[in-house]
């Protein structure tokens, strides 16, 4: 492990002394300001599918951006070798494009004030030293444990591991140069059921930084195999108005969209349904909702954004009042604002709960109807108008009635968001939003 360490380091501070070359040449050539990005990645995919190995990859990627500005005029380029000439070239280029762009007053880097002074250490590096055999058993594990829970599954489209690990460096003309760690693995699993000439399919997966953290194998297999499974027999519905469940894992979309909607480009060209809603409600006021960069281990955890931004805690919703948008320097200054450390977007979105476990949310629904996947993309972002199409559940006087499919889930997300009712205890950490399942109410579920 010793070793391991000592050659990061080293990977690490190579990377800073390409970014540091970059700098230097790009001020040679006379860039007024600069920025670059350098980064490596390297780690091992399995996939093992009807007990077969399907797939076995390794990778190693690394890159290196450049950005120069001169004046208001901006430049940029970027190259995958970073050899000493190819580097050179990366900065010639980026500069010449940045002599014949056109002034845009709202360029540059971000404030120099604005630049991360400490850098946490956020608890991001968990290496996983899986070779390729203990990768394809642990695979091989998964998928057995899901195809042996139940005759009736026919099929598979196979059980992953995924162990990654990488390093980011960022430096620009204002002194900033810092870099971190961090690894990333998982493991997934989907399969598929048949019965009366019905095939359904459902899937499990689980993401940590720290494989120790990871859901054991053959659980994740069994869950997978036991979701799809509970599909079978699905009908379909008529039209109706109803009380929609969101289970965690499909939750944080709505979340998704929201941060789409308070983002500087969207803001921008007046093309969100939240234009101009800061200090007004736009969620219930049972919801509150917060960044949280610096959580240890968090999947979207970072010190700094993609600006050198030193990022911070804070309170994006409060009991339903938006206080805040999502901003980089470049739209910030748009719209005349400040910087808010997004470049690069939002480091752990954390929503409230109602304090409901998920046997009370299913009584709080009473009856109506548990989504269990959402397909397709139906959202105008301008005006909020929503409709997915959808498969889950009937639900009747807080119990699983029969399983539905073919049915879409339609409404406005202003109106779905100030019709939450509920947000489950049962949150999940599997990404950059971390939240509970939701309950929201008015919906119409469009059927036959």
């Amino acid at each position: 492990m010793k070793n391991e360490t000592d050659e990061t380091d080293q990977r690490l501070d190579e990377l800073k002394q390409t970014v540091r070359s970059v700098l230097d040449q790009a001020r040679r050539l006379g860039a007024s300001q600069a920025a670059a990005s350098s980064s490596f990645d390297s780690g091992l995919s399995v996939t093992v599918r009807m007990r077969d190995v399907e797939t076995l990859e390794y990778h190693r990627d690394q890159g290196l951006g450049v950005t120069v500005f001169f004046g208001q005029r901006k430049g940029s380029a970027s190259s995958t070798d970073f050899s000493a000439a190819a580097v050179s070239e990366t900065v010639q280029k980026a500069c010449s494009l940045a002599r014949y762009a056109a002034e845009d007053e709202c360029a540059g880097l971000a404030d120099a004030e604005r630049m991360a002074v400490e850098i946490p250490d956020l608890d991001l590096w968990h290496p996983w030293s899986l070779d390729p055999a203990q990768a394809i058993e642990l695979a091989t594990c998964c998928e057995a444990a899901a195809l042996d829970v139940d005759p009736r599954i026919t099929n598979s489209e196979g059980a992953t591991v995924n162990t990654q690990q990488g390093m980011r460096v960022y430096g620009n003309s204002h002194g900033f140069l810092e870099g971190y760690r961090e690894t990333s693995h998982s493991l997934s699993c989907a399969v598929v059921a048949a019965e009366n000439g019905q095939m359904e399919r459902d899937y499990e997966y689980s993401v940590a930084r720290a494989p120790g953290d990871l859901i054991d194998g053959q659980a994740i297999g069994r869950e997978a195999a036991e979701r799809t499974v509970r599909r079978l027999g699905s009908v379909k519905l008529d039209t109706r108005s109803t009380a929609v469940l969101y289970p965690a894992r499909l939750a944080r979309a709505l979340f998704g969209h929201f941060i789409g909607a308070i983002s500087g480009g969207s803001l921008y060209r007046k093309a969100t349904f939240l234009l101009d809603s800061i200090d007004t409600p736009v969620f219930s006021d049972l919801v509150t909702i917060e960044e949280r960069p610096h959580l240890p281990g968090g999947l979207a955890s970072a010190p700094y954004d993609n600006e050198g931004v030193a990022t911070a805690d804070r309170k994006l919703v409060d009991r339903g009042v938006l206080k805040g948008y999502v901003l980089g320097s470049y739209y910030a200054r748009k719209l005349g604002m400040a910087t808010t450390g997004n470049a690069g977007g939002i480091h752990n979105l954390v929503v409230s709960n109602t304090g409901h476990s998920p046997e009370e949310l299913l009584r709080t629904l009473d009856t109506g109807f548990l989504a269990t996947e959402l397909m397709g993309h139906g959202l105008n972002a301008v005006t909020g108008d929503y409709s997915m199409g959808a498969a889950g559940f009937w639900v009747e006087n807080g119990a699983v009635q029969f399983p539905v499919n073919e049915v879409t889930i339609a409404g406005n997300l202003k109106d779905m968001y100030r019709n939450i009712v509920a947000v489950g205890t049962d949150t999940d950490i599997r990404g950059g939003i971390r939240t509970g399942s939701v309950l929201v109410e008015g919906m119409t579920l469009a059927g036959n």
